[in-house]
Formats: structure tokens, C-alpha cells, sequence
């Protein structure tokens, strides 16, 4: 079975190193990754720039394709260009940081699992939940766990898998649970500062706001010690919203200096 690997993180990250060393045995790998951090771009694509392809070794062997767009372009043009196999599935991660409630938005980890989704691959993104000293042997062993898992059910079209490690010793994970998506909103903060020259620059800082949610609810199992999984859609529709609005009854109603720009 053939495999993709991809990241936000970059392709040197320790996280993707670990996944790739996990999995290797039981799967055919193809490594492509950005070739820095790539953090927080969501589901962007490079579209005015030239996409430039570098291959990496790794112990003095291919380990695979640098490219310096984001994660969905590793996606893009892994799969339409690079490999010359077909993908069955396509992972990215190991992500340092959880990526659960609104972050989901703003994850390239988990924009380039839905940018395979969009062109019809099952996927799973995998997050571990600290910033600091993160230690990926357990991770690494879920993910070959969970992967072995979806590779091997009939997984619907359409469909990414986001998952989320607590990091915590083996005995103290609970075990795993499907859960939702948190939708609490954040207190944007920004820490203003000035350089050396006068001029003024920022620094984001957002922050939670405490707000209570259910135990299936993304962020509080995580925290409860359970690994997350949540079935992702790319389509954004707010159906119960559908029709449910007046719209102008015809263009005939309005002033043609209306509709000019």
C-alpha cells in the first residue's frame, strides 16, 4: 500500500522523521514536505510563485521531495506530478501542538488531510498536544496503529480523519474516542512592541476563552487523556441555513449604479 507522508512542520521535522520510522516496515512510503514551517497557513496554495522541487536524503539515502509551498501543495503536486504511483492514503503530521476547535481552520496539518480528502484519497491528520519537549515514541506507535486502522476499513470519500495524541506516559492514556469539533471562540490578543528604528510591530497571542463543553467535544477528551479522532468535511455549507433568507426578488428591482464597481 502506498502512503503518503506530509507535514506542516517541515520535512526535517522530528515529528514527520517519527512517523516515517513507524510506518516504514508495514507500508511503502513517499516523503514530500515543505522545506520550512509552514505553521498555520491553512488551506493555502502558491499560485504567483514558481513551486521548486528538492529531493532530501537522509542517512545518506532518498528520503524524499522538499518543495517551498504549503501543505496542500505538497499534497497538489505530489500526487498530480511527483509520484508515479497511486496514493491509497495520504498522512500528515507528526504535528507539535494539538490541533483541535477553530486551530482545525487554520492547521496546515489538517488542511493538507482535507486536501486529500478533496481529491478523493482517505487521509488522517495526527497532532500530539505540547509545545515543549515533545517526546513522539508514543505518538509514533498510535499512528501506526490508527493507520493500519483506516488502511484497512472501507473509509468514505470526502472524508479526513483528525486525530489528537495527549502527551502523556502509555498508562495514562484512557484509550480512543470520536468526538467534535470545539467551537470556543478566542480572545485575539497581540502584544505590541517597537524596534530599534521606532516602528511598530506585533506579536499574536491568542488565547482560549474558558468556556464549558461536553466530554465529546475535541479539546476537553484531549485533555481528559483520551486520543481524539474527528470525522472532517471540506464542504462548508450551512445547510439549515439554505433558503432560509430573503434574497432581492429580481435584478430588475435595483438601480444599474448599484451593481457597478
Amino acid at each position: 500500500m502506498n502512503i503518503l507522508l506530509t507535514n506542516d512542520d517541515g520535512i526535517h521535522a522530528h515529528g514527520l522523521c517519527a512517523l516515517y520510522e513507524a510506518l516504514r516496515e508495514d507500508f511503502n512510503l513517499y516523503v514530500i514536505a515543505p522545506d520550512a514551517e509552514r505553521s498555520a497557513v491553512g488551506h493555502a496554495i502558491t499560485l504567483v510563485d514558481p513551486l521548486r522541487v528538492r529531493k532530501i536524503k537522509r542517512n545518506g539515502h532518498h528520503f524524499g521531495w522538499a518543495i517551498n509551498g504549503t501543505p496542500a501543495d505538497c499534497v497538489k503536486l505530489g500526487i498530480h506530478e511527483i509520484i508515479r504511483e497511486d496514493i491509497d492514503f495520504v498522512v500528515s503530521g507528526i504535528n507539535i501542538g494539538a490541533n483541535v476547535g477553530i486551530n482545525i481552520l487554520y492547521s496546515g496539518t489538517v488542511s493538507a488531510a482535507t486536501e486529500a480528502a478533496i481529491l478523493g484519497i482517505p487521509s488522517m491528520a495526527i497532532s500530539l498536544n505540547t509545545l515543549k519537549d515533545p517526546d513522539f515514541c508514543t505518538a509514533a506507535f498510535v499512528s501506526l496503529k490508527l493507520v493500519k486502522w483506516a488502511t484497512a476499513i472501507s473509509f468514505p470519500k470526502g472524508i479526513a480523519l483528525n486525530v489528537n495524541i495527549p502527551a502523556v506516559p502509555p498508562n495514562k492514556i484512557r484509550g480512543f474516542k470520536w468526538v467534535k469539533q470545539g467551537l470556543s471562540p478566542y480572545k485575539e490578543e497581540f502584544d505590541k512592541r517597537i524596534d530599534p528604528r521606532g516602528n511598530v510591530y506585533y506579536w499574536q497571542a491568542s488565547q482560549k476563552i474558558a468556556v464549558i463543553e461536553g466530554e465529546d467535544v475535541d479539546s476537553i477528551a484531549l485533555n481528559n487523556g483520551f486520543i481524539t479522532i474527528t470525522p472532517l468535511k471540506y464542504d462548508l455549507t450551512s445547510y439549515e441555513h439554505l433558503g432560509n433568507f430573503e434574497l432581492p426578488n429580481t435584478f430588475d428591482s435595483l438601480d444599474e449604479t448599484e451593481l457597478l464597481i
